[in-house]
């Protein structure tokens, strides 16, 4: 009974993400909304970490089996994609590297910014 408890509460954010998406008119995807309501509500303190920690880590295990339909799409596509092959392996190469970098540049500021308060 307790994961259907977090996973309503999850789903409810979701749904409210939704709700923003349809009323605010930004070329934002409605997950982005949820995500940031939930942050929000976890910070705030108006959703404990608790109340949903389990399912979310539930969730989080199970990601990989959300990758298998994209993988088969790719599959499926192989005709379309093989002509641009070089290309997106590239951007995808050069995105990766960007993203690690940026991550990486990211954390040390954090890391560093929160010592001295320690």
């Amino acid at each position: 009974m307790k994961y259907l408890r977090q996973f309503g509460i999850i789903l409810a954010v979701t749904c409210i993400g939704e709700l923003f998406k349809y009323f605010i008119e930004l070329p934002i995807p409605s997950s982005i909304y949820g995500l940031v309501l939930m942050l929000t509500l976890l910070k705030t303190g108006l959703i404990k970490v608790e109340r949903v920690k389990d399912t979310g880590v539930f969730l989080i295990d199970i990601m990989p089996l959300m990758f298998i339909p994209a993988g088969v799409g790719l599959l499926l596509s192989w005709k379309q994609l093989k002509n641009m092959l070089l290309p997106v392996c590239v951007i995808t190469i050069i995105t990766t590297i960007l993203v690690m970098i940026v991550s990486g540049k990211v954390t040390d500021y954090m890391i560093k910014r929160r010592k001295p308060n320690e």
